[in-house]
């Protein structure tokens, strides 16, 4: 595969689940459905997405999403930070999906832990440098 093709396609990734997060921040904070079961988080049964700590939570959500489409951007742009930037975002995104695993659609649940340890594992040290090389084109 060209690696301008297959820039572009980690690009659509990265931004694509990035725009993703924005569900735990519209379930929390809006009227508008995204799909949550009406089920407190793996930690407490006093803990629901629209509660006080659901709410706070879903700022993670939001700070995964912008880190997200930044390194998506950083990539499309050829800038050097954006490797960095993909495994910070992958790390705060697990940290805000985790604790809701099961109230989450399950498809977004597969996704979004798919997408982070791909990124987790391209991006860590042992294939960082030839992913980075592949990316670079």
């Amino acid at each position: 595969m060209d690696s301008s093709l297959l820039r572009w396609l980690v690009v659509i990734v990265l931004v694509a689940h990035g725009l993703g997060h924005i569900m735990g921040v519209l379930e929390a904070w809006t009227s508008v459905p995204a799909g949550f079961a009406d089920r407190p988080w793996l930690f407490s049964d006093a803990v629901t997405i629209e509660s006080g700590l659901g709410r706070a939570w879903s700022a993670l959500w939001l700070v995964a999403m912008i880190a997200f489409v930044a390194a998506g951007i950083g990539l499309a742009a050829n800038q050097p930070w954006w490797p960095t930037l993909a495994v910070v975002a992958a790390v705060i995104s697990l940290a805000a999906v985790l604790p809701w695993w099961g109230v989450m659609p399950m498809g977004s649940e597969i996704g979004a832990i798919v997408v982070n340890v791909v990124v987790l594992a391209a991006l860590l040290p042992g294939w960082r440098e030839q992913v980075i090389q592949a990316l670079a084109g």
